[in-house]
């Protein structure tokens, strides 16, 4: 796990040295073991590299980026393959000679012996890498199927520019750093455009996808294909009556089993996380059964018992043997690294989750540890949110008799009254694109959506103006395949909307790659192996929700593995407490909005409508205003909080000159 940045320039004049050193410093947290660079001549094309050595830990020979034996072919790689190991052994025994031990190697080979195309069915596990092939003047920028390592990349006046993280991007001279107008926006709903950022002319590479960069006659040409989507089967396609559950509960168990096993390779100890969750015990006791030696167990508690899940976690932790880490976190922790952890989510966070998640990277740190699996996507797979269950509810069940039907609506209604207003929209809201798209409006773009009305005005008038008629609905839902919508359960709808939007936006980014990376951490989410993934696209929609139980073919598979209380136990999202449950806490967001949402920093950034931001701490401030409508302006606020903190990190303050400084404080020269 690294990070990787580069330079392609359209006219073939070569990159300063000194500039990729620096695009390699800023990001020295996801890479301090070591740095590298490599410009091949009369190309323009240079890629460097910030090193944490997990697999091959000699510094010299594991160092990227990687130049094929030939000369022709410039790799730079971020993440893990795994089952690399068979494939180098075939490789070798077809002739081909490895120059290091590393996992990343294997890309050059199989590239040269199959071609991109073939190369991507081999990749397993979760990567972002950039690719010059010579004498096709191309490069390719790669990201994995499910968007778990990110990669970025935009135009300048010379040519492309791509990193691991925006701020790499912003360490060039030439890269302009400005809000657009519709980043803004969606900065102030939480939801983003997939593929987009909040920064005029910046891109994602997209999940399952490949940027194609080819020179043409002295210019850039920029194309991208998808290479692998989520594809559940068509509604038709599923078995009847005749469903063998325990087929499923098998096949789940078995290839959950595979990808822990996987995902324990390294050449460092390798942790857990864990909360009081099924999905990271699950992920846990598999560990340990699978391990010869007792695994490191890292739990998160909070100070509000609503929101911890430590009794569990302490549970699971003794009935594993696991070594177990908690950390406990009060009132005053999460805001006062609030302005730290947007530095490294570089976008706005709706809940002070992420800060807790970079907070715990950072013990992980402290004791040593490099690696850490987590249970990220089980819940996307298995159907685990209560925004599924509502539309498995609404749009999935209307074989069932009335009497069914308000058992139903009465469960729907006791539960999760903790995410309304977060998770949960606190008003049924309509997109009229995504009705079009897919036959209704998926419940977990709902709250965000239904925020617009609300963040508009927020907005500083000039920007306003251009976006009085634009539609984020539209914009999203015009993402979306419509040939993976086609004919699906609505159940599968739902949950393909999630994955590409709300899983790669959020979870993997604030609440996992950039929080867990701040710190040089590497997690590994087993649930999203793609192997185990297609097989639970396969699993029938009533073998994920099964009567009240969310993810019922997973606590079947894990049965044996989990407390009795866990496996009984209804889906509890893991959140951090919001502002409005703690005085505290409240008082610390005042302290921030002092600074960053004051009448003077909000004219100099113009991004905001300052007297329409008082209005929203005013109405927070109400005793007559609902508890789920505080939740809503919880979020809010940390979304005005995030774009005024992201303006002072990115804009204001000179990022070039920055990078520089890092370059020379760590010694890191060309």
């Amino acid at each position: 796990m690294c990070g990787i940045a580069g330079i392609f320039n359209q006219h073939g004049q070569a990159p300063q040295p000194q500039t990729l050193v620096n695009m390699a410093a800023i990001m020295h947290h996801r890479g301090p073991d070591g740095f590298g660079y490599q410009i091949l001549k009369d190309t323009g094309v240079g890629f460097s590299h910030a090193r944490l050595s997990i697999i091959d830990l000699n510094e010299q020979r594991g160092r990227q980026p990687f130049v094929s034996t030939d000369g022709n072919l410039l790799l730079a790689h971020n993440g893990e393959f795994y089952d690399f190991k068979r494939i180098r052994a075939e490789l070798t025994a077809a002739g081909a000679r490895f120059q290091s031990k590393s996992d990343s190697e294997i890309v050059l080979h199989l590239y040269q012996a199959y071609g991109l195309a073939e190369t991507l069915t081999h990749l397993r596990g979760e990567f972002a890498f950039s690719l010059y092939d010579q004498t096709e003047d191309c490069l390719y920028l790669v990201r994995d199927r499910f968007g778990i390592k990110p990669l970025y990349y935009t135009m300048t006046e010379t040519g492309v520019v791509f990193g691991s993280e925006l701020k790499v991007l912003f360490a060039h001279p030439e890269v302009t750093r400005e809000f657009s107008d519709e980043g803004l926006y969606h900065q102030l709903i939480q939801v983003m455009v997939p593929g987009t950022t909040a920064f005029q002319g910046v891109y994602q590479v997209p999940p399952g996808h490949v940027v194609k960069i080819k020179r043409r006659h002295g210019q850039l040409d920029i194309s991208s294909h998808c290479y692998w989507d989520v594809n559940f089967p068509l509604e038709s396609d599923y078995p009847g009556a005749e469903v063998n559950e325990q087929e499923y509960i098998d096949g789940v168990r078995k290839h959950l089993l595979e990808a822990v096993q996987h995902r324990l390779t390294a050449d460092v100890p390798v942790g857990c996380y864990l909360s009081g969750g099924i999905d990271s015990c699950a992920i846990l006791g598999l560990s340990a059964a699978a391990s010869q030696h007792p695994i490191k167990a890292f739990t998160i508690g909070f100070d509000a018992d609503a929101y911890d899940e430590t009794p569990i976690a302490e549970e699971m932790a003794a009935a594993t043997g696991a070594e177990h880490h908690i950390m406990r976190l009060n009132s005053d922790d999460l805001y006062d690294h609030f302005v730290a952890t947007i530095w490294h989510t570089e976008r706005t966070i709706y809940n002070t989750l992420g800060v807790a998640k970079y907070l715990m990277s950072q013990q992980v740190n402290q004791v040593g540890y490099k690696v850490v699996l987590t249970g990220e996507g089980s819940d996307e797979l298995f159907a685990g949110y209560p925004a599924f269950r509502k539309d498995m509810f609404l749009h999935g069940l209307d074989h069932l008799p009335e009497s069914e039907r308000q058992a139903w609506q009465q469960l729907l209604e006791k539960n999760n009254q903790l995410f309304k207003g977060a998770m949960l929209a606190r008003e049924e809201f309509i997109s009229p694109a995504f009705n079009a798209k897919m036959g209704f409006t998926p419940s977990c773009v709902q709250p965000w959506l239904s925020c617009g009305e609300q963040a508009l005005p927020l907005i500083a008038a000039k920007r306003r103006q251009y976006l009085e008629d634009y539609d984020a609905g539209k914009a999203i839902a015009e993402t979306l395949d419509e040939t993976m919508l086609q004919g699906r359960h609505p159940l599968d709808r739902a949950q393909y909307v999630w994955i590409k939007t709300m899983l790669e936006g959020q979870i993997l980014t604030w609440g996992g790659d950039r929080v867990d990376m701040a710190h040089s951490m590497e997690a590994r989410p087993a649930f999203l192996d793609h192997h185990l993934a297609e097989y639970a696209f396969k699993v029938p929609p009533h073998l994920r929700i099964k009567g009240n139980k969310e993810k019922y073919v997973l606590r079947e598979a894990m049965r044996g593995l989990l407390p009795e209380v866990l496996y009984k136990r209804e889906k509890f999202a893991f959140m951090a407490p919001p502002a409005h449950t703690d005085p505290a806490k409240w008082q610390a967001v005042l302290k921030l909005a002092q600074h960053y949402l004051s009448a003077e920093a909000i004219a100099e950034a113009g991004l905001l409508d300052y007297q329409q931001v008082q209005e929203v701490f005013q109405r927070h401030e109400s005793e007559q205003v609902p508890i789920d409508e505080k939740v809503q302006l919880d979020a809010l606020i940390n979304h005005l909080l995030g774009v005024q903190i992201m303006h002072h990190h990115f804009i204001k303050t000179d990022v070039p000159a920055l990078a520089q400084q890092r370059a020379d404080e760590l010694g890191w020269h060309a």
